[in-house]
């Protein structure tokens, strides 16, 4: 997509799919009032975040309204200042987990219905959405508070290892990937595999489960094919494109 001002640049559509995502997270109900962030690093860069502007709500977020951070939360670039836990933990995690080049966190209500379990886990093996997480995974059972320094984010990014979705205990989900569109196909299917689990276990009833081949040959099959991940986040921007077409100014 090319904006009204002419720019077609990388960043400038890193800006475009990360106000987009925001955009498609208040549609889909995976936002919380002003709270939650998206980062994305810069294409090409390791010490330079893309990240949504600290007091917007994200339903009017613009690719011109993304603030560029560095590693110290510095801002380089915009007219909005960054929320303190939107810098502590995502900056943590990109500079300590190069493969995370996107990282969503957001409260979306059935995913941390999980998180307020004790041990609470994803049945993996109960749903076929479920599936495409298993082995990618993984869990931070302590609540320390609100993430207000390095220690906590670096204390987070531990946990998050070489997973891709990390659990909060009693707080919400991180979600990495390569680029947005990753990141956000997994941050909605998360949301849907955990909604219907949820729905499951409220029946009482014991979890229909597949077996540990079965479960195993699924996984492979959903990481095998990544054009559905592409397809599906640019049908949404063909929405946003339609009806919310002011989100890439």
């Amino acid at each position: 997509m090319t904006t009204a001002t002419g720019r077609n640049d990388p960043i400038w559509q890193a800006r475009i799919d990360l106000a987009a995502a925001l955009r498609l997270a208040v549609r889909q109900g995976l936002h919380e009032g002003i709270c939650n962030h998206f980062s994305l690093l810069v294409p090409g860069s390791r010490d330079r975040i893309l990240i949504n502007p600290q007091g917007l709500h994200w339903s009017e977020v613009k690719a011109s309204d993304i603030v560029l951070i560095d590693p110290d939360g510095n801002v380089l670039e915009g007219k909005h200042t960054v929320e303190a836990t939107a810098f502590y933990i995502h900056a943590r995690i990109h500079v300590n987990q190069p493969k995370a080049a996107c990282v969503l966190h957001t409260h979306m209500p059935f995913a941390t219905a999980i998180t307020s379990i004790d041990q609470g886990r994803l049945e993996y093996e109960t749903t076929q959405n479920g599936l495409r997480f298993l082995g990618r995974t993984a869990y931070d059972d302590e609540y320390n508070g609100l993430a207000l320094d390095n220690s906590e984010g670096d204390r987070m990014c531990a946990k998050l290892r070489d997973a891709e979705v990390l659990f909060l205990a009693n707080h919400g989900v991180i979600v990495t990937g390569p680029d947005v569109a990753s990141a956000y196909d997994d941050l909605y299917y998360l949301e849907r595999a955990a909604q219907v689990q949820i729905y499951a276990q409220w029946t009482g009833k014991p979890l229909k489960r597949a077996t540990a081949a079965v479960a195993k040959k699924t996984a492979e099959q959903i990481a095998s094919d990544k054009t559905q991940v592409y397809s599906h986040f640019a049908a949404l921007k063909r929405i946003l494109d339609r009806e919310e077409p002011d989100y890439a100014a």
